[in-house]
């Protein structure tokens, strides 16, 4: 594992994806709970290759500013890179932006654990 892994993901927003469909608002934009789903996508995809076969990550903390709307029928990119691995945790800082510049920006940290140990835990 090492600093500056990236990736990005992109999304045209649907009706699917609205605060309407999420329940998180009444208006027909990208929501804010959509916006985070992507930007762990993002943060995923950086990770691909790069652990072990029984290795996992988990999400820990999200720190997000959603900071413009983004109508159904845009297309948003979510850009994550790995700015920081202390012992198991990953911190990542993520943006997202449409054609209009930017509409989200913030950090996410993911914790990397053993799959089956993890799943363990729910019993």
């Amino acid at each position: 594992m090492h600093l500056g892994l990236t990736a990005k993901t992109t999304l045209e927003v649907t009706a699917e994806d609205t605060a309407i469909a999420a329940r998180s608002g009444d208006v027909p934009v990208l929501s804010t709970p959509r916006i985070v789903a992507l930007c762990e996508e993002a943060a995923l995809a950086a990770l691909d290759g790069h652990l072990a076969d029984d290795e996992t990550t988990v999400g820990m903390r999200i720190q997000l500013d959603h900071l413009a709307p983004s109508a159904v029928g845009s297309t948003v990119v979510a850009s994550a890179k790995l700015e920081k691995v202390e012992g198991r945790r990953l911190k990542f800082s993520v943006s997202v932006s449409d054609a209009r510049g930017l509409i989200a920006a913030g950090k996410i940290t993911r914790v990397v654990v053993e799959r089956e140990r993890f799943m363990e835990k729910c019993l």
